[in-house]
C-alpha cells in the first residue's frame, strides 16, 4: 500500500469517532419542566413517553429528555425554565399550568407543549384553542369546574354531611376560582365549605388538624400538582382521621384515596407525547389545536370505604368506571 493511501485511511479512522459524536449531538433534546417531584410523576411521564414513541421517538434512542422538577416550589419554575432555554432544547414539555406559564415567559421561540387544568386562553398561554398562536399548544383538563360534581358525589355517599372541607394550594394560579366555585356550590346544596390551605408537607398535616377541629364531615381535595405528588400522604391522613375524601385523579384512589372523579390523565399525557413528536418532526405549535380532554373517570376504593366504615350505595357503584377491591 502506498504511503499516501495509508495516511488517508488512518485519517479516516481517526475522524470516525468525531463523526459519531456529531451524530449523537444532533439528537433532539426535549426539556421537561415539571411542578412536581420525580417519583410521583413517573407514571404520567411514562404515558408521555408512550405517546412520544407512537410519533416515532424513543428516549435515548433518537431523542433525549432533560428533566427539571420544582418539587412543589412553584417559585423555582422560572429559574428551571431559564436553564432549559440556555440548554437550547428542541422543545419544552411543561406540566402543569404554572410550569407552562414559566416556560412561556422564558422563551418566545422554543416550541412548548403544555398540560393545563385551566382555560389556556384565559391564562394567556394561547389566544385561540383551534389555532394557537406563537410557540405553545397542548392539552387542557377541566379540573377547575369539577368541584361541584365531586361535592355532589360526596353528598350521595355521606348525605348528612353539613360541613365539607376543601383543601387548596394558595400558590396555585387557580386557587381563588376553584374555591369560589366550590363555595357557591356548597351554598346551593346547603353545605358549609371550610377551605384549608397547604403548599408544603407540614401544611398538609396542619390542614388536617384544622379539619378535625372544625369537625368536617367530608373533604374535597383541589386539583394541584403538589397534591398529586403527595397523594399517598393525603390518602393516609384522610383515612387516619376518618374523613371521607374525593380527589380529581384516579391515581389518588389507587394510592388509597376513597374516591376520585376527573379527567383521565392517561389519554391526556399520551396526546401531549404525540404532539411533542409531531413538533420534533417539524409541525408548528400554531398548526396543532389545543386538545380539550373529555374522558372522565369515576373510581371508588372499596377497601378504603370499609376502613372508614362506609357502605357505598349501589347507585354510586353502578356509575363507577372502576371499583378497587
Amino acid at each position: 500500500m502506498r504511503r499516501r493511501e495509508l495516511i488517508t485511511m488512518l485519517s479516516g479512522f481517526a475522524a470516525w469517532p468525531f463523526a459519531v459524536h456529531a451524530q449523537q449531538a444532533a439528537m433532539p433534546v426535549i426539556g421537561y419542566l415539571g411542578a412536581g417531584s420525580p417519583a410521583p410523576s413517573a407514571s404520567v411521564l411514562g404515558i408521555f413517553r408512550q405517546g412520544l414513541a407512537e410519533a416515532g421517538y424513543v428516549e435515548s434512542r433518537n431523542v433525549g429528555i432533560e428533566y427539571r422538577f420544582a418539587e412543589g416550589r412553584y417559585d423555582q419554575l422560572p429559574v428551571l425554565a431559564e436553564e432549559l432555554v440556555r440548554r437550547q432544547v428542541a422543545m419544552i414539555f411543561a406540566n402543569p399550568s404554572p410550569a407552562a406559564l414559566a416556560a412561556k415567559a422564558a422563551t418566545a421561540t422554543i416550541p412548548i407543549v403544555f398540560t393545563a387544568a385551566e382555560d389556556p386562553v384565559r391564562l394567556g398561554l394561547v389566544t385561540n384553542l383551534a389555532r394557537p398562536t406563537d410557540n405553545a399548544t397542548g392539552v387542557t383538563f377541566q379540573f377547575a369546574e369539577l368541584g361541584p360534581k365531586q361535592m355532589g358525589l360526596l353528598r350521595e355517599l355521606v348525605p348528612r354531611a353539613a360541613r365539607i372541607g376543601f383543601l387548596v394550594n394558595p400558590s396555585n394560579i387557580n386557587a381563588a376560582d376553584v374555591t369560589k366555585n366550590l363555595t357557591a356550590a356548597g351554598l346551593a346544596m346547603g353545605v358549609q365549605v371550610e377551605a384549608v390551605q397547604a403548599s408544603n408537607i407540614l401544611d398538609i398535616d396542619a390542614a388536617f388538624a384544622s379539619l378535625v377541629r372544625k369537625r368536617a364531615d367530608a373533604l374535597v381535595v383541589g386539583p394541584d400538582s403538589f397534591f398529586f405528588s403527595r397523594r399517598l400522604q393525603l390518602a393516609t391522613l384522610a383515612t387516619r382521621h376518618t374523613i371521607p375524601a374525593i380527589y380529581n385523579i384516579r391515581e389518588f384512589a389507587e394510592a388509597g384515596g376513597l374516591m376520585s372523579y376527573g379527567t383521565s390523565l392517561a389519554e391526556a399525557y399520551r396526546q401531549a407525547g404525540i404532539y411533542a413528536g409531531r413538533i420534533l418532526k417539524g409541525t408548528k405549535p400554531a398548526d396543532l389545536p389545543v386538545v380539550q380532554s373529555s374522558k372522565f373517570e369515576f373510581v371508588i376504593n372499596l377497601s378504603t370505604a370499609r376502613a372508614l366504615g362506609l357502605e357505598i350505595p349501589a347507585t354510586l357503584l353502578a356509575r363507577a368506571d372502576e371499583v378497587i377491591e
